[in-house]
C-alpha cells in the first residue's frame, strides 16, 4: 500500500491539510499525520483543531511514497524551521519517493534544496521573490517537474490532491475519487 506523511505544524492551512487527506484516503492511500512536537492536537490557521496521529519523531525512520506539506502561516515557517523534517524531505527524494507542498509551503522544499533547477509554484510572494538556485517559477495552479509537485493555495487544493492520486496511485483511480467528488 502507498505510504504518504503528511506533517502538520501549529498554524497550518487547515483547508489545504484536510484536503490533501481526505482526497488521499479516498484513493484507498495510507495517510500517517505527523504534528512537529509531543502535542498532537494542532491549531490550525483559522481556529480549526486537527489531530495528528503520531509525532514526527515516532516515524522519522519510516519510508514514504510521498511527503506533502500543507502550507499556511505561520505553520510553513515551523515546519521550514525543522531540520528532521528537512531530512525526512530529502531521504524520500533520494529514495525516488515524491515531494509536494502547496501555498507557503514550497518554501521548505527550497530550504530543502529540493526545487533547485526545477519548476514550480506557490501562493503568490513566497518563492517566487526567494528562488531557489535556478529555479523557474510559474505562476499555474499545480506545477510538476519530476517527482516534485507544487500548488499555489487553498483554492488548488482539490487539483493538488488529484495529482497526487494519479501519480501515486495512476490516472483511473483519479477519475474514480474525481467522479464520487461530483465535480462538475
Amino acid at each position: 500500500m502507498t505510504k504518504v506523511l503528511v506533517p502538520l505544524a501549529q498554524g497550518c492551512e487547515e483547508l489545504e491539510a484536510v484536503t490533501i487527506i481526505d482526497l488521499l484516503v479516498r484513493a484507498g492511500v495510507e495517510v500517517i499525520t505527523a504534528s512537529l512536537d509531543a502535542e498532537r492536537v494542532i491549531t490550525a490557521s483559522r481556529g480549526v483543531q486537527l489531530i495528528a496521529q503520531t509525532t514526527l519523531d515516532a516515524v522519522s525512520h519510516e519510508v514514504f511514497d510521498l511527503v506533502v506539506l500543507p502550507g499556511g502561516l505561520p505553520g510553513a515557517d515551523y515546519l521550514k524551521q525543522d531540520d528532521r523534517l528537512i531530512n525526512i524531505l530529502k531521504k524520500t527524494a533520494e529514495q525516488g519517493g515524491y515531494v509536494a507542498a502547496i501555498c507557503a509551503a514550497p518554501q521548505v522544499l527550497v530550504q530543502a534544496g529540493l526545487l533547485d533547477n526545477k519548476q514550480a509554484t506557490s501562493f503568490p510572494g513566497v518563492i517566487d521573490n526567494k528562488p531557489a538556485p535556478g529555479m523557474q517559477y510559474l505562476n499555474q495552479p499545480v506545477v510538476e517537474d519530476g517527482k516534485v509537485i507544487t500548488s499555489k493555495g487553498p483554492g488548488t487544493a482539490m487539483d493538488f490532491a488529484l495529482t497526487l492520486i494519479e501519480r501515486l496511485e495512476g490516472s483511473a483511480k483519479r477519475q474514480q475519487v474525481e467522479q464520487g467528488l461530483q465535480r462538475a
